[in-house]
């Protein structure tokens, strides 16, 4: 449990690290534009999913709230890193919340926020 926790914190850290300077107001006035646009990758509504399974903990902008921050998360974990995160949890995030298709779609669109 320890160990989840420690990478939870390193990875928050990170993300954290990423974001900051004067491009952080740019980078949400561009997700507030982008909020309203329908996100589909290979048939899959991702901006859909993710207001019904994933911006309740995260933010309806990927700003974060209970979880962490989202909207760089892509500068620090790759698509693989963060379908394993989606699929198997890590922290308080439970797993499974998101499979298959689904995650696989959300993890692509996540791991482009840079």
């Amino acid at each position: 449990m320890k160990k989840k926790f420690m990478a939870l914190l390193l990875g928050t850290s990170l993300a954290l690290a990423a974001c900051g300077g004067d491009d952080e107001s740019e980078t949400s006035s561009d997700l507030n534009e982008a909020s309203t646009e329908e996100v589909v990758i290979n048939g899959v509504n991702v901006k859909q999913i993710y207001n019904q399974k994933c911006s309740s903990c995260h933010g309806g902008n990927l700003e974060g709230g209970f979880g962490p921050q989202l909207s760089t998360i892509g500068t620090s974990l790759s698509k693989e890193d963060i379908m394993s995160v989606i699929e198997n949890g890590q922290g308080q995030m439970p797993k499974g919340i998101i499979s298959g298709d689904e995650s696989a779609a959300v993890s692509e669109w996540l791991a482009s926020m840079k």
